[in-house]
C-alpha cells in the first residue's frame, strides 16, 4: 500500500465530511468510518506500515501522520458544526453554548403519520428446545415439575446417594451460600423433593437453570438442564431405553439411531450414556462428532434402591428410571451454535434469527 493510497483515502473524506455537513449522525458515520476505534480505516493504513520496507516507512509514516492530523481536524470542526442543530422530527433543537441549556423551536409534527413500530422480540434458542421437549413428554404423559435454585446439600447431594467425601462432588463444583444452601449443580434435587410428598407411580421432567463453577466454549457457570424420572412396579431398562428412543427420534428425526454404553452415576445403577448417530454427517464422521459418527446426548439408568429409601420409598416393591441432558448442548446441535457462552451474551442478533 503506497503513499497514493493515502491521498486517495484523503479525497474520500474530504468528500464524506463535507456531504455530512451539518448532520450530526452522518458526520458520525464519517468518524466511525475513517476514525473508528476498532474497524476504522486509519487502523488499516497504520497497521501496513509495520509491513512496509524499512526504506519506505520515513515517508508513509510522515504523509500518514499528516493524514491523521487533518482528519481529528475536520471531525472536530464538523462535530462543532453539526452539534449545534439536531433534527428532531421537522423541527429543529438548537444547543446554546450552555450544556444543560436547550432552546427548542416549535416542531412541526404530523399527526396523522403512522408512529413507529415497535421491534418484536423473539424467542431464545434454549426456551424453543425446552418448550419443544417439554411437549414431547406431555403427549407420553409426564407432568412438568419445578424446585428451588437454591438448595440444601441434604436434597441436592445426600439424598442422591452422593454422600460429603463422595469423589462426584468434585465434578460439580458450585457456589456455597451462608445457612448450609447452595446453589443447585442440577434438577435432580426436584426428584427427590416429588418422591418425598408423592407415593409412585410418578412420571416427572423437570427442566431449569443450574450452576457450577466451570466457563470454557462448552462449559457456563450457569447453564440449563431437564431431567425426567419415572417410579411405577415393574419397571425395568426395557421401559427406559424405550422411552428415550421414543424421545430423540421425536426430538431429531426417526432416522437418528440410538445406543446405550455403560455409565457411572452416583444415583442410578445400572447407568448408561446414551448417544445419537451424528445428524451432520449420518455416521460418516466429522468435526462435530469428532469422526466418531456418534453424539453423546444424556446419561441415564436405573433409580439405585438407596435413592428410593432415603425419600421412603419401598425398593422392594418399585422401580423406575431416571435420565438427563443439557438444553443448552441441544440447542447448540440444533442450531449449529459453536460456542455456549453466545447462548448467555444477550445478543440480539443470535435471538433475531429465531422470530
Amino acid at each position: 500500500m503506497s503513499v497514493q493510497r493515502l491521498e486517495e483515502v484523503r479525497t474520500a473524506f474530504l468528500a464524506d465530511i463535507e456531504s455530512a455537513a451539518g448532520d450530526a449522525d452522518a458526520v458520525e458515520q464519517v468518524r466511525i468510518r475513517y476514525a473508528g476505534r476498532r474497524s476504522g480505516l486509519l487502523n488499516e493504513l497504520t497497521a501496513v506500515l509495520r509491513e512496509l520496507p524499512k526504506e519506505d516507512k520515513r515517508e508513509y509514516g510522515q504523509v500518514l501522520n499528516g493524514l491523521k492530523q487533518e482528519i481529528e481536524a475536520k471531525l472536530q470542526e464538523a462535530k462543532k458544526s453539526a452539534g449545534t442543530v439536531i433534527h428532531a422530527g421537522s423541527g429543529k433543537i438548537k444547543v446554546t453554548s450552555h450544556p444543560t441549556t436547550v432552546a427548542v423551536t416549535q416542531p412541526e409534527i404530523d399527526v396523522t403519520l403512522p408512529g413507529l413500530p415497535v421491534a418484536r422480540g423473539a424467542q431464545h434458542p434454549v426456551h424453543i428446545v425446552r418448550r419443544r421437549i417439554e411437549e414431547i413428554f406431555l403427549r407420553m404423559g409426564y407432568d412438568v415439575e419445578d424446585g428451588p435454585e437454591v438448595e440444601d446439600d441434604w436434597h441436592n447431594f445426600e439424598a442422591l446417594n452422593i454422600p460429603p467425601d463422595h469423589p462426584a462432588r468434585d465434578d460439580q463444583d458450585t457456589f456455597y451460600l451462608p445457612g448450609g444452601h447452595l446453589l443447585r449443580t442440577h434438577t435432580s434435587p426436584v426428584q427427590a423433593r416429588v418422591m418425598e410428598r408423592k407415593q409412585p407411580p410418578i412420571r416427572i421432567i423437570v427442566p431449569g437453570r443450574v450452576y457450577r463453577r466451570d466457563s470454557d466454549l462448552r462449559h457456563s457457570p450457569m447453564f440449563h438442564q431437564i431431567e425426567g424420572l419415572l417410579v411405577d412396579e415393574g419397571i425395568t431398562v426395557a421401559h427406559l431405553k424405550a422411552t428415550l428412543e421414543s424421545f430423540l427420534h421425536a426430538l431429531f428425526s426417526d432416522d437418528v439411531e440410538v445406543r446405550l454404553r455403560p455409565g457411572y452415576f452416583p444415583f442410578t445403577e445400572p447407568s448408561a450414556e446414551v448417544d445419537i448417530s451424528c445428524i451432520f454427517c449420518d455416521r460418516k464422521g466429522c468435526g462435530v462428532c469428532s469422526g466418531s459418527g456418534w453424539i453423546e446426548i444424556l446419561g441415564s439408568g436405573m433409580v439405585d434402591p438407596r435413592v428410593f429409601e432415603a425419600v421412603g420409598i419401598d425398593s422392594q416393591r418399585y422401580t423406575g428410571f431416571a435420565f438427563g441432558l443439557g438444553l443448552d448442548r441441544v440447542a447448540m446441535l440444533v442450531y449449529g451454535i459453536p460456542d455456549l457462552r453466545q447462548l448467555f451474551a444477550g445478543d440480539q442478533r443470535l435471538t433475531r434469527q429465531f422470530q
